[in-house]
């Protein structure tokens, strides 16, 4: 078999068979898999809990006696007492990684086939992530999985504050004067709360990684997980303020502020760097809050880049032996931002851009066959054209049943950056719509990211909640579950309910760029669909439509589509890189130990942690580069067999114009199932309080799509209606699929 064949069944399972005995070894394959796959989470689970259980135990007697142990015992060992600070605080993450890497391996597509059969034998019960505990505070809405999360850190806080203040005050020395004590005091605690920041650290950067092999494990897309950023960034800040605060007041009684803040040590901490550190930190706090980065948010874009600088400065501060402890964490963002930015560099060809009479555009992208994505990704979009530096996240439109070779997205033209796209198109298309432009308007996309697994698929009935632009996600879901249910692919939902609150009725020939008719005959027959549309801003529908001037913009025939080089791509391509680079970080490490550190003997801690950093930042450039290069390789070899790729996506993209020329007879079929309501909000205490009764006992899983606002209105509503549940009741899943950084 050759290497590309090889490579080319990459997402299925690695134990999948092939051939005549595939049917007859189906079932052993499948109970094989899951058999590995549960001796695999047991594996993680144990090695998280164990990670978990160091920071509680670190601050206690016991854990330092344990830690003295460890030391004792791993000193000797291959890179001496960095070796056991980064094998105790960042093997564990990488570990854990590594199996992440082998469980998307062998799950393949068959995970969801699995899935589904599991949930069509499960009976309706609650779920610590879709039951919504927490609505209407700061946080927005917390699951019950995020709450005990977020009670675990707060706990973890207290109890290590608790520790070291005992600590403090039994070591406190009787013979000191009243000063004298101010200072010990201020001084060790600055310190144990400083370590407290740094344990938070840890974890800060795990969330941001898009594409990561842990973020997939746990099927927790980016949008969900830039929310624990946020948590976790507020409390590692106020912590490190506080450590800073504590010292300069310290320091300020002992009458030594200016001396001991320009300090920079060789053995020890170098202050001045983490005063440097902090600076860089506290701008990137300040212009994170939200009404910051509400009304400022290239503000809050370009300020953010200074995590460069807070990284590198606080490994100066903090020496090469504490750094170790955010190491691992570190180490797996700079995986995903090297890649990310391997992706981003390839400009894409916009095949078209149509700007709909609603203020909204749908841009539809070439994509490689190869570049797998769901009905619930996302991409990051940049157009060089109007700025090289904003990146704007958009839910793709389009389900990639509806074809092999692009990608629509929907945007509403609202800012500053939206209304330019549009005055590009309209520049760019003439009178004649069917002639080819002069100049193509080319892209840089990151992604698609997403959840690993396609939940809307696993829910037999399924509510969707949008707000506005918000629908988009739930046409390419639509979508998708038309293809699957025709094309006998798995696929659960069988009741469907849409509730859409817009504010005009402009925006609702947006519900018709997909006939459902056309993607499945007969739908009705296997699928029952309600919709349910609210117009808040009209009292009556308007006396008449008219007609509107639909700009499009079509691309000469297109040479340049989206790169395959992402986290959430080719699982054994990703798996190789990120063991790569690992291997490569360990190999640098040994050689820069044994041939520079040992022979002349380099001591300044902030030098070491430079070229800690360093061996880092090589190892993914140097190691995990080849295998990103031959990845790109691998990714040209295959676009060049496919040698009408240009045809098949005219070909497409002439089916999905198809489908919007047969949008006026799927407006009259899709009435029957609509209701429109004008001037008045969804009541959603009615809607799921018709569905409790009309469903039955079943599970629901609701989707919203929307601003702050309508989820907590729909996540309020969910909880109170699981709380008092009947037992012929259905149990509501609440779902997010808003995205706001």
């Amino acid at each position: 078999m050759a290497v590309d064949d090889i490579l080319h069944t990459s997402q299925h399972p690695l134990l999948h068979s092939n051939g005549a005995h595939a049917n007859n070894n189906n079932k052993k394959n499948i109970s094989f898999v899951s058999l590995a796959q549960w001796v695999l989470k047991f594996t993680m689970w144990i090695v998280f809990l164990a990670y978990v259980a160091l920071f509680f135990l670190i601050p206690t007697d016991f854990g330092t006696e344990l830690y003295a142990d460890w030391t004792a015992a791993t000193n000797g060992s291959l890179f001496g007492d960095i070796g056991s600070m980064l094998l105790l605080y960042s093997a564990p993450i990488i570990f854990i990684a590594f199996l992440a890497v082998l469980y998307l391996l062998i799950s393949g597509e068959d995970q969801l086939q699995l899935q589904l059969q599991l949930q069509e034998k499960k009976t309706p019960r609650f779920r610590l992530w879709t039951f919504p505990v927490l609505v209407d505070g700061p946080l927005g809405v917390v699951s019950a999985a995020e709450l005990i999360g977020i009670i675990l850190f707060i706990v973890f806080v207290i109890w290590s504050a608790y520790v070291y203040t005992v600590v403090i005050i039994g070591t406190l020395p009787g013979d000191s004067t009243p000063i004298e004590k101010s200072f010990f005091i201020l001084e060790n605690l600055a310190l144990r709360i400083g370590t407290i920041g740094l344990y938070c650290l840890a974890f800060l950067f795990i969330p941001v990684a898009r594409g990561s092999v842990l973020l997939r494990l746990m099927n927790i897309p980016f949008e969900q997980a830039i929310r624990y950023h946020v948590w976790l960034g507020h409390l590692t800040m106020l912590l490190f303020t506080l450590h800073g605060l504590l010292y300069v007041i310290a320091w300020k009684i002992e009458g030594h502020l200016l001396k001991e803040i320009l300090e920079w040590a060789d053995i020890g901490v170098a202050h001045l760097a983490g005063v440097i550190s902090l600076t860089a930190g506290l701008l990137m706090w300040m212009t994170s809050l939200y009404p910051v980065r509400r009304n400022k948010f290239e503000l809050f874009i370009y300020t953010h880049q200074l995590y460069v600088i807070f990284i590198v400065f606080f490994a100066f501060h903090a020496g090469h032996f504490i750094f170790c402890v955010p190491a691992g964490g570190i180490f797996l963002f700079i995986l995903d931002r090297f890649l990310r930015f391997c992706q981003s560099r390839k400009t894409v060809d916009i095949i078209s851009i149509k700007c709909l009479p609603c203020g909204t555009m749908e841009l539809m992208f070439p994509k490689p066959e190869n570049l797998r994505y769901n009905a619930l990704s996302f991409i990051f979009l940049q157009v060089r054209e109007l700025s090289w530096l904003q990146w704007h996240p958009f839910s793709v439109s389009s389900s990639p049943l509806d074809g092999k070779y692009h990608l629509c997205v929907l945007i509403k033209v609202i800012g500053e950056w939206a209304e330019k796209l549009r005055g590009n198109v309209l520049n760019n298309s003439g009178a004649d719509l069917h002639l080819w432009p002069r100049t193509k308007i080319t892209a840089s996309v990151e992604g698609p990211y997403g959840h690993e697994l396609p939940y809307h698929l696993m829910y037999e009935n399924l509510i969707l909640v949008a707000g506005g632009i918000g629908i988009s996600p739930f046409l390419a879901i639509l979508s998708d579950i038309l293809h699957r249910t025709r094309e006998g692919k798995p696929c659960l939902p069988r009741n469907i309910l849409i509730v859409w609150a817009v504010k005009r009725s402009n925006e609702l020939p947006l519900l018709s760029t997909n006939d459902m008719e056309l993607i499945c005959p007969s739908f009705s027959d296997k699928l029952s669909l309600e919709i349910h549309i609210f117009v808040t801003r009209e009292s009556q529908p308007p006396l008449e439509e008219g007609q509107v001037h639909e700009a499009t913009y079509s691309s000469p025939p297109v040479s340049n589509s989206m790169s395959v080089l992402v986290g959430t791509g080719n699982n054994i391509w990703s798996g190789l890189y990120v063991i790569s680079s690992t291997l490569g970080f360990v190999i640098l490490l040994y050689l820069l130990d044994i041939f520079y550190i040992n022979p002349y003997d380099i001591s300044p801690w902030w030098y070491k942690a430079l070229l800690l950093v360093i061996c880092m930042l090589a190892s993914v450039f140097i190691f995990g580069g080849v295998v990103v290069s031959l990845w790109h390789l691998w990714e040209r070899r295959n676009a060049a067999r496919e040698a009408c790729k240009d045809d098949r996506i005219v070909v497409e993209k002439m089916q999905h114009d198809e489908i919007l020329a047969h949008k006026d007879s799927w407006k009259q079929k899709i009435l029957s199932s609509t209701n429109t309501y004008y001037g008045s909000r969804p009541d959603f205490k009615d809607i799921f309080g018709d569905i409790s009764e009309k469903w039955g006992c079943v599970d629901v899983g609701v989707i919203v799509c929307g601003p702050p606002s309508l989820q907590t209105s729909v996540a309020k509503e969910i909880r109170s209606q699981n709380i008092r549940r009947q037992r012929n009741h259905p149990i509501f899943h609440f779902n997010s699929h808003s995205f706001e950084l």
